[in-house]
């Protein structure tokens, strides 16, 4: 099948409905953080590590799910990721112990490694004509983020009239409702088998052997820190607040009562601002150094979080913040793997992004289990803040040498010996 001219093809339109479910779901998890504490009375630490869990699984199965794509296809690693996160939520709701949570989360995540980013992402840019590619990969993207802003809303509505277990349950259908979509989703073919197989081992050893994958990879962490710790505790950070709501201000515009609607509308404001950040990274990312815009969106995340918690925190700053963050929230997603993209071509895109979305989940598992574990301690988030602002400032500084040039020599001659 061939590449088709157009931006949004029947490709990209599926790619994004699945995304968008996946993220609306995942990024629903800060809304259970505090619900579920009261009901069994554990430390927030342990619903903490069953998240951080969840998105350490998420970045082990990446990689794995990417070359299972590659290998077997696209649409069997999909729908085996919508059966593992279905089955994942369901054992979830009749977890009595900590443990069992923390364990189902483990299918949790790899059921998000087959529906999100590294598969699909990796669909939607080999499906994409050259000229629209880093566009389509940036639209994807910005799905996730519409799922940021549909997945609390939903939940904190759900909530008001039915238990945590229940909307699992509404979630877990709705995970396995997207593989209706699949008979629709046509793309360019892959590779054979057997010369994926001959290569692939190559281009991961010249990928390990340079020192801007190993950059763009560790870089990639501290973005995963910041956006799961975000998402894990900013709800409740919030909830928590002593400022009262201005009924007269922003909030009362807005229809927000409580310190809980304010925590789970400031992560649908993250991606609801995400969704214009992403897409004008996208359109930069045509235009402009990805590596050179990956370090400003870093710089720009640790400005807005070091004046976030240097101010006194009110209804308004918080809605501010998260316009802020959210602008450069996912935007790094559809630069980073576009750049793995044209430094080492399409060919390997979904074994290469996954391995290296895995420091982001590293991140993540840090960012989540160390903000529950810093809090039962001392009885609020501000360490971790400060942790997070650092690696912010690192991975700012780590993409500079980046080089964001195609290995072209090196690839012809892989695809001419596997040929």
């Amino acid at each position: 099948m061939e590449k088709e001219s157009r931006l949004f093809t029947p490709v990209l339109l599926i790619g994004c409905s699945i995304v968008l479910v996946g993220f609306a779901i995942r990024a629903s998890f800060g809304v259970f953080q505090i619900p579920i504490q009261e009901e069994f009375g554990w430390p927030r630490s342990e619903f903490s590590l069953a998240i951080a869990i969840q998105n350490l699984a998420w970045g082990f199965g990446a990689p794995f799910f990417g070359a299972f794509a590659e290998k077997i296809g696209d649409k069997k690693a999909i729908i085996l990721g919508a059966i593992l996160y279905s089955l994942g939520l369901v054992l979830t709701t009749g977890a009595n112990t900590s443990i069992e949570i923390q364990l189902y989360e483990i299918l949790v995540g790899f059921g998000i490694a087959g529906t999100g980013f590294g598969v699909i992402l990796a669909v939607v840019g080999r499906a994409s004509a050259p000229e629209h590619r880093a566009m389509s990969l940036a639209i994807a993207t910005a799905s996730g983020s519409a799922g940021q802003i549909v997945g609390p809303t939903v939940a904190i509505i759900l909530l008001e009239t039915m238990t945590w277990q229940t909307v699992f349950l509404i979630f877990a259908i709705s995970i396995l409702g997207i593989l209706l979509l699949l008979p629709f989703m046509r793309y360019p073919e892959r590779a054979s088998k057997e010369e994926i197989e001959e290569s692939l081992s190559e281009i991961l050893l010249i990928a390990f052997k340079d020192p801007t994958y190993m950059m763009i990879f560790v870089g990639f962490f501290s973005c995963g820190y910041q956006l799961a710790f975000i998402t894990a505790h900013f709800p409740a950070l919030v909830t928590e607040m002593s400022a009262p709501i201005d009924p007269t201000g922003w909030c009362g515009d807005l229809g927000i009562e409580t310190t809980a609607a304010l925590g789970g509308m400031a992560i649908s404001v993250i991606g609801a601002a995400n969704i214009f950040g992403t897409l004008m990274a996208g359109w930069a990312g045509k235009r402009f150094g990805k590596k050179w815009l990956l370090s400003g969106i870093y710089a720009g995340r640790s400005i807005a979080a070091a004046w976030f918690i240097l101010t006194p925190i009110t209804a308004n700053t918080v809605l501010i913040f998260s316009f802020a963050m959210g602008f450069l929230w996912l935007a790094t997603v559809p630069l980073t793997s576009g750049l793995v993209a044209h430094i080492y071509g399409i060919k390997y895109m979904a074994t290469l992004y996954g391995i290296v979305f895995f420091s982001h989940q590293l991140g993540s598992f840090v960012g989540v289990y160390l903000g529950g574990v810093l809090y039962d301690m001392y009885g609020s988030y501000t360490t971790v803040w400060w942790l997070g602002i650092a690696v912010g400032v690192f991975s700012s500084l780590i993409h500079l040498p980046v080089r964001e040039e195609p290995r072209v020599k090196i690839l012809n001659k892989i695809s001419n010996n596997g040929a």
